[in-house]
């Protein structure tokens, strides 16, 4: 039982009365006009700061609800170009990608399910006769399936210089395709789809989602479209590489090879904090308005904050140092809370450019989904039998209570529910399942989003329960090769390449 507290008592304060020569030896102060959305300002000593950033975002706001009032107003396709300002570029119909459509329901790890649902994919090279060229690429969070150019999207790709003729990822040899993961806004079925059972919006109507579930999807477009038994590989960085893993653990006899880069074997505390934080500053935003923001003012401010905490972890301190060091953007202009140093500029322009590339919706999603990350056995075992569930009733898990500890956070002595130990043993058994095939793990000594240390986890857990020994690889980008961090994945190819083309070989 909580116990209320007394209420304070407060010592009784003498009545200063100022005098009033003192007063008028200064002049009362004058009402300033202040800025906008505030009230009027007192005039001081010195003058009130100046807030352009804040004036922008208050700009993009209005733009923004302008626009939504006129699609509102006309319901027409071509006011949803939004002349008044800019739209959420995930919401326009995209191009260049083909659209495979299941007919069969999917049922999700954590309970729920679709009627059916559809994948975005992009292919490259050709499919050989024995299809068994097959190369599967696997993205990070939020990446489309535009890995590479090609005839139907000439744009360059995430991984342009990685995948082609010749390359790292040789489409002389292998036919590869890369897909928009279930949950995304790329063209793959997500929260911004509509569902089949009143045709609005999915929202936060949508189930959650795990890595394993989008796998489960992908295998279903590579036997279904391409009629695949067996891929030649499964290749990914950052979520990608939890992927990578993940369909070669849900289909071990129809995986020759897997490629995991950057990535890990479950979630840890340290990434599910920071994750954490995203998500947080995203739902705080108003315009979120708990998942239902379609057809309205997106919460472009909350998605801008969340990318700039995202940013922060995926470069690395000392490459940061060499580029920025603690330059600032003008030295001729005073110091501002907004935007100065140049690592700020940096920030603030790596939030703006995706507030509106991505659904906010996926963005929670995807997250959450990275954190619930985990191929002990337990945990598996566990979704297995929800999974189950899900399929005998057909129907939405409803959650009939709040999920938010009714008692007061107390710092517990048992800070975990298993030792460390029997985690790890956890995940040996887990893992035990693929310990038979062949697996390059490459590790980055200045990633802070996925230490080095959950790279080289992954090859112990594997070594540890194979028979073979020498059938799993591990490759590690010292700080001496390397400081990009976890971006490492997208800016030293050079060095990321050669043991990837090694081993696919």
């Amino acid at each position: 039982m909580w116990k209320l507290r007394p209420q304070l008592r407060v010592a009784p304060t003498k009545v200063v009365r100022f005098s009033t020569v003192a007063a008028r030896a200064r002049p009362l102060p004058s009402v300033a006009t202040g800025t906008k959305n505030s009230l009027p300002l007192r005039q001081g000593l010195n003058p009130q700061l100046k807030f352009p950033c804040l004036d922008k975002m208050e700009q993009k706001t209005e733009k923004l609800a302008n626009a939504a009032s006129q699609q509102a107003e006309s319901c027409s396709s071509e006011v949803s170009s939004l002349e008044g300002g800019p739209e959420p570029s995930y919401s326009f119909v995209q191009s260049g990608f083909e659209v495979y459509k299941s007919q069969k329901p999917i049922f999700f790890d954590n309970g729920g399910f679709l009627p059916d649902f559809e994948i975005a994919y992009e292919t490259w090279g050709e499919l050989s006769p024995e299809k068994d060229n097959l190369v599967m690429i696997h993205t990070g969070l939020s990446a489309s399936s535009h890995a590479k150019s090609q005839p139907k999207n000439t744009k360059l790709g995430w991984w342009e210089d990685f995948i082609g003729s010749g390359k790292y990822i040789d489409t002389d040899k292998y036919f590869v395709v890369c897909t928009n993961v279930l949950g995304g806004c790329y063209g793959s079925t997500g929260p911004s789809s509509r569902d089949p059972a009143n045709n609005d919006y999915y929202g936060t109507r949508f189930p959650i989602i795990t890595v394993n579930d989008m796998v489960r999807a992908q295998r279903e477009l590579v036997r279904d479209v391409f009629g695949v038994s067996k891929i030649h590989a499964s290749v990914g960085a950052s979520m990608g590489g939890m992927q990578s893993l993940a369909y070669a653990w849900e289909f071990p006899d129809e995986v020759e090879k897997v490629v995991s880069i950057s990535g890990c074997a479950r979630s840890h505390p340290y990434s599910i904090a920071l994750r954490h934080t995203q998500r947080q500053v995203l739902m705080s935003d108003p315009n979120w308005n708990r998942g239902f923001y379609y057809d309205k003012i997106p919460p472009h401010v909350g998605m801008k904050l969340a990318r700039e905490i995202a940013t922060v972890t995926y470069r690395s301190g000392p490459e940061w140092e060499s580029r920025f060091g603690r330059n600032r953007a003008d030295e001729s202009k005073p110091v501002a809370f907004c935007p100065d140093f140049l690592v700020e500029t940096y920030l603030d322009h790596a939030g703006e450019k995706f507030c509106l590339e991505y659904d906010a919706n996926s963005l929670l999603y995807v997250l959450k989904a990275m954190d619930m990350f985990d191929l002990g056995v337990g945990n598996r075992s566990k979704a297995a039998r929800q999974r189950m569930e899900a399929a005998k009733s057909n129907s939405f898990a409803n959650e009939t209570e709040s999920n938010v500890p009714k008692e007061k956070y107390q710092e517990r002595i048992d800070k975990a529910t298993i030792s460390p130990e029997e985690a790890l043993e956890d995940l040996r058994e887990g893992m035990r399942k693929i310990s038979h095939k062949d697996v390059l793990i490459v590790g980055v000594e200045s990633d802070i989003l996925f230490p080095v240390w959950q790279q080289r986890e992954i090859a112990e857990v594997l070594r540890a329960t194979s028979h073979q020994k020498d059938n799993i690889k591990y490759f590690e980008l010292g700080t001496d090769i390397s400081n990009y961090g976890h971006d490492t994945f997208l800016l030293s190819l050079d060095h990321i390449g050669p043991p990837v083309k090694e081993f696919l070989a």
